[in-house]
């Protein structure tokens, strides 16, 4: 039988957003590759610890069961072959199942993502994140800084996501940024029976939203809008999510009140927003990461 991934929730991570090898990381970096490759060697057989992705990475695959395969987990790594075999065996010494990988030694990996059919891609690298999103796919710098997420719920996948310029496209957010508040209130309640473009975070929701149907007897998806839109500019959103015809079960409209707060109390494994400032302090509270789309991430 020939191996598909088709009909599967396809999640592609590097291996510092799902391990902490931070201080391996600053070898690399440094631009000794060969000190990089040896280090990784001589701790082969020392598993890495869990880094901020680790929590959402174990929970999704543990929709899978000997009955359905609903879930599948790629590395997608700039590192070498040698140091990938310490990156499958923390792996197994974590407990979450991991088959395939993709290393490219210090290459871009991101253009694996249309073989793998990615329906997201997490990696601390942002320009690995910035190419991804130009090709379509979901894909977020995962802030290594980020508090770890937190155990109160361990047979949910918690995600929360920001509205504009990641679930949505970011054309209210340039009105916003153009022409200001009051300009923004008034385009959103002018159109709030036509739904927003979808912006570069919709097919992950999407493909969330089928898993969630798909069931689980073990795990269960919540996920939430946590936006800095308020009322009347609420209505817009809301109505687009009807249209998909996709459900979040969480809503907060905040009024441009700082997300970390609300974040900490709904315990998100991620959180994904596309403005530096939210991103920054989100992470203070729970897993974040930055999507570098619409006008808030101009392209260099």
């Amino acid at each position: 039988m020939v191996a598909s991934l088709d009909n599967k929730l396809v999640v592609a991570i590097s291996s510092r957003a799902l391990f902490n090898f931070e201080e391996e990381n600053r070898i690399f970096e440094g631009g000794d590759a060969r000190a990089y490759m040896e280090l990784q060697l001589q701790r082969l057989d020392l598993p890495a610890l869990p880094g901020i992705a680790f929590s959402l990475i174990k929970k999704l695959l543990a929709f899978n069961d000997t009955a359905a395969q609903r879930v599948e987990v790629v590395i997608l790594s700039r590192n070498d072959p040698v140091s990938g075999m310490r990156i499958f065996r923390s792996g197994h010494a974590n407990q979450i199942k991991l088959e395939r990988g993709v290393f490219t030694q210090g290459r871009s990996p991101f253009r694996y993502l249309r073989p793998l059919g990615a329906h997201l891609f997490l990696s601390a690298n942002a320009d690995d994140v910035r190419e991804a999103l130009g090709a379509g796919f979901p894909a977020a710098r995962v802030l290594t800084e980020s508090v770890l997420a937190g155990s109160n719920y361990p047979d949910e996948v918690r995600i929360a996501f920001d509205g504009d310029a990641v679930l949505f496209s970011d054309e209210a957010e340039r009105v916003f940024q153009t022409h200001g508040l009051d300009a923004f209130q008034q385009h959103e309640s002018s159109k709030a029976a036509q739904p927003l473009p979808e912006g570069p975070f919709k097919p992950l929701l999407a493909a969330l939203h089928r898993l969630q149907q798909a069931s689980s007897p073990t795990m269960r998806i919540r996920t939430a809008l946590v936006t800095a839109r308020s009322a009347p500019a609420h209505e817009r959103a809301i109505r687009t999510l009807m249209d998909w015809n996709i459900h979040v079960d969480e809503a907060m409209f905040l009024g441009g009140l700082p997300k970390g707060e609300f974040l900490r109390e709904f315990e998100p494994d991620f959180f994904f927003d596309d403005q530096t400032g939210h991103v920054d302090h989100a992470a203070r509270h729970v897993p974040s990461g930055h999507v570098a789309s619409g006008i808030s991430n101009p392209r260099a």
